[in-house]
């Protein structure tokens, strides 16, 4: 048998898969015991030199060419964006071809209707790229973590983000200084709205939550904040105190309702997820009976991604010889309760910049107790500016809402000096193992 492949998008991902199937085609061939033929490629672009011979190979600017030819078995999507590829991958499938995609957003926007299509066309859809780029995720948690009931995943899933954060904690500059750096390096795009602000890393815990637990979970319902303002100041308090600051995609299966959010976190030091950096990627997944089960790779890049979507090309070939039967219904059909942001418990991170007099911090910790947060530690230093300090609280477990309600009241006295700065902490699963 040969599996013959159509690739749309010859861009960055597209180039290092074709560079890893020619250049381990061999390896390929005889690990699933099947030709894999790369029969078209499609791109608007064919003036630019991509260090990569497509001699004997059909190219096109018409992605539809290839879409429409009956010879082509399965349809490579990595043009991105959420419009014109949604009508490559339904056009896929609908001509009766499987589909391998590393389109995140796409799946987090579309992903029930376009499994459905596939689904009632007898097709599959590949998506292991969407995720983790060259880290084994998707697969994993098909194959060896399929009967695993997983409750808890705190990933680090945008590089960009997490090479900025590092950077800061490592060389103590500002976060536009790093930024600065990181898209002079490459690490960053030069618009980074989607990496910096956390709505990168929401599209994959969309896909993740959703697979993990049994669910369909819509971008819209992961809580997303961003890395724009933190600050070099609170990576150092949190330091002291013991914590690693990262931007953390967190999802919980609460029993009766589902948790997701990205946001800055502070975790401590001596968790693993903590010693995760640069462009570094990690999934940390927990299971009660098997505890945490923790992935770890490049989670972006065009060698790295472009194998994973080789991977996906290569299961594809194995179904074909022998079918797997995979149910995706409930992953991205079934409607589970999603807990509202205000309801979540966690630890938090209160700093305040007030006046250096006595009572103040009597008066904060008495506004936090009529809203029943408990003080766990307090650090308090001396600042350069006279008649001013910096207040770090540590809580107990709160409810968000009651903690935004009192910081409210807090920035209504007098004495503070400026907005309180909130951080999550997590201390990830120590409370189950």
């Amino acid at each position: 048998m040969v599996l013959r492949a159509g690739l749309i998008g010859f861009g960055t991902v597209g180039t290092g898969a074709v560079k890893t199937l020619f250049e381990n085609k061999v390896l390929i061939q005889k690990r699933i015991g099947t030709d894999i033929h790369l029969s078209g490629v499609a791109d608007v672009d064919w003036q630019k030199d991509r260090g990569v011979d497509l001699s004997g190979v059909p190219c096109t600017t018409d992605a539809w060419e290839l879409i429409r030819n009956a010879e082509i078995d399965v349809m490579i999507e990595l043009v991105g964006g959420v419009t014109i590829a949604k009508d490559f991958v339904r056009g896929a499938l609908e001509n009766g071809k499987d589909v391998i995609t590393a389109n995140k957003a796409l799946l987090a926007d579309s992903g029930s209707e376009l499994f459905k299509i596939a689904a009632d066309r007898g097709r599959k859809i590949y998506f292991e790229g969407s995720v983790g780029g060259g880290i084994p995720l998707i697969q994993s948690l098909y194959g060896g973590l399929a009967s695993a009931k997983i409750s808890e995943i705190h990933a680090i899933i945008n590089g960009t983000s997490n090479y900025i954060l590092t950077a800061m904690d490592e060389h103590g500059k500002s976060f536009d200084e790093v930024l600065t750096e990181a898209q002079k390096l490459g690490y960053a795009e030069l618009d980074p709205t989607y990496d910096v602000e956390g709505i990168d890393a929401a599209h994959k815990l969309a896909i993740l939550a959703s697979i993990c637990f049994d669910t369909s979970v819509k971008l819209s319902e992961v809580y997303t904040q961003g890395i724009r303002d933190i600050t070099i100041k609170d990576i150092r308090f949190g330091r002291r105190l013991g914590y690693k600051l990262k931007l953390l995609a967190i999802a919980k299966d609460l029993g009766g309702e589902i948790e997701v959010r990205v946001h800055p976190t502070f975790i401590p030091e001596n968790q693993l997820l903590a010693s995760v950096n640069g462009v570094f990627n990690a999934v940390n997944t927990f299971a009660k009976g098997l505890g945490s089960t923790i992935l770890y790779g490049r989670g972006a890049g065009d060698l790295p991604t472009g194998h994973a979507v080789i991977s996906d090309l290569m299961q594809c070939a194995m179904d074909r010889l022998t079918p797997r039967a995979i149910n995706y219904d409930n992953f991205f059909t079934v409607r589970k309760s999603m807990r509202p942001m205000s309801q979540v418990v966690a630890e938090y991170y209160l700093r305040f910049l007030v006046q250096d007099k006595p009572g103040v911090l009597a008066k904060i910790a008495g506004i936090l107790g009529e809203h029943d947060i408990s003080i766990l530690s307090v650090l308090q230093t001396e600042t350069s500016r006279e008649s001013v300090c910096p207040i770090v609280i540590m809580t107990h477990e709160a409810r968000e809402g009651d903690v935004m309600h009192a910081l409210e009241h807090i920035n209504e006295l007098d004495v503070v000096m400026a907005t309180p700065k909130l951080i999550r902490i997590e201390q990830m699963n120590s409370r189950n193992e």
